[in-house]
């Protein structure tokens, strides 16, 4: 009965983004089991907006999403930030080795986008982006997940700019490269949890993934 209190025990729901599998959801889920092998974590996939109706509605108790997070009943961190690469089907001019790629480059090509419905923060990012360096990529598709888009372009059908995680992947086929003309970490995701949750497991999990995102992830 002392473990519940410390939050040693009990359930906690996390919700994550399809993008974040990629690049914290291991080193998170990997230190929970370690140090807090009572807990039992449910994982959910969700995009953002689905994680922060659930978390309202007690569906959830911890998200890892893209902000902005609405204040309203909700607080959060910042958890993580990565650059964008640029992907370029082999073969590709781009993608030689001594070509070093500007965000410039992508101008008038064909892009595989991010759906503005679907995955609306990156869609937003990019549109950033784009727009600070004054250039229109022609978008010949608009998806929402980036195992998907590598997927169009291995075969050939444009380039996109994807979050560094996607190195993970390793899709033959597919060049990822650092792009100069973006500044610094724009893709950014953070934790968020109900203001009022007095659940000792998920303080005990909050508070450890706010230790790992100070010290940063690998």
């Amino acid at each position: 009965m002392r473990r519940v209190p410390a939050g040693e025990i009990g359930t906690v729901a996390l919700g994550f983004t399809a993008s974040s599998a990629h690049s914290v959801l291991d080193a998170i889920v990997g230190r929970i089991h370690t140090q807090l092998p009572g807990v039992d974590l449910v994982l959910r996939e969700r995009v953002s907006a689905t994680q922060m109706e659930e978390l309202r509605s007690g569906e959830l108790d911890l998200g890892l999403v893209r902000p902005p997070v609405p204040g309203t009943g909700l607080e959060h961190c910042p958890l993580h930030r990565e650059a964008l690469l640029a992907a370029i089907p082999a073969g590709h001019p781009l993608a030689a080795p001594d070509r070093v790629p500007h965000v410039r480059d992508l101008d008038g090509e064909p892009f595989v986008m991010y759906s503005p419905a679907e995955a609306r923060y990156f869609y937003e990012v990019l549109v950033g982006v784009f727009r600070g360096a004054g250039i229109m990529p022609r978008y010949v598709h608009h998806l929402s997940q980036v195992h998907t888009i590598l997927a169009l372009v291995r075969a050939g059908l444009g380039l996109a700019l994807v979050p560094r995680a996607a190195e993970t992947l390793g899709l033959d086929g597919v060049v990822l490269r650092p792009v100069t003309g973006v500044e610094g970490e724009p893709v950014e995701l953070v934790a968020a949890w109900r203001a009022n949750d007095d659940s000792p497991a998920l303080h005990a999990i909050r508070d450890l993934v706010i230790d790992m995102a100070g010290r940063g992830f690998s």
